[in-house]
């Protein structure tokens, strides 16, 4: 079936290309996005798909660019919220994404670990992100309550945190040996008061 052409502003021709591309990354790995079926959905030439990404790789990284705002986005707390729970639910939020985007996110991930400046680039700046809301959204004494007193060593320690989220999720994902998603995500949320009661101000 012949794909209908339309015509879009430019603005709005990057978005569509970028949202297919995100469709096509999530039923696989960043290496399965095909140039000519983003093309053929978005129904238009190659050429111009280049028009708005010189290459396939700088194509293939805004769409990781855009991955990496996603889960920011999915996993933003909400104010209101105690601050126990805005732990929860974004950490809930971040492991139903990363589920639904399985491959492309292991690829995303190796590829950042791997030497890819680029990946890393991206990656880095999505985990900065994630942690250092930590300490923006929650006031200080609030967090206090959880036993996390914001200090540079304690930065470093949710940093450290971050990573082992990261890979018990992706381990999870490819072997779950009967840990449940309910646990999971217990023992993830659990970890971080309980890293941080091993921080103190004095040290």
């Amino acid at each position: 079936m012949a794909v209908t052409r339309t015509r879009l502003a430019p603005a709005a021709r990057r978005e569509q290309l970028l949202d297919l591309g995100r469709r096509m990354v999530s039923a696989g790995q960043l290496d399965d996005v095909s140039i000519d079926a983003i093309a053929e959905q978005a129904g238009i030439s190659r050429g111009l798909l280049y028009h708005y990404f010189p290459n396939k790789r700088e194509f293939r990284l805004a769409v990781l660019q855009r991955m990496a705002e996603e889960i920011v986005e999915v996993t933003a707390p909400r104010a209101d919220d105690p601050p126990e729970e805005q732990l929860a639910l974004g950490l809930a939020a971040y492991v139903d994404f990363v589920t639904e985007h399985h491959e492309a996110y292991r690829s995303f991930v190796r590829g950042a670990a791997g030497g890819d400046e680029d990946f890393r680039h991206i990656h880095e700046q999505a985990r900065h992100a994630l942690t250092d809301r930590i300490f923006t959204t929650t006031e200080p004494e609030v967090l206090a309550q959880m036993g996390l007193v914001d200090t540079p060593l304690l930065r470093l320690l949710v940093r450290g945190w971050s990573s082992l989220v990261e890979e018990m999720l992706l381990t999870w994902l490819e072997r779950p040996q009967g840990v449940s998603r309910e646990t999971l995500l217990e023992v993830m949320a659990g970890a971080l008061p309980g890293l941080g009661a091993v921080v103190s101000p004095t040290r």
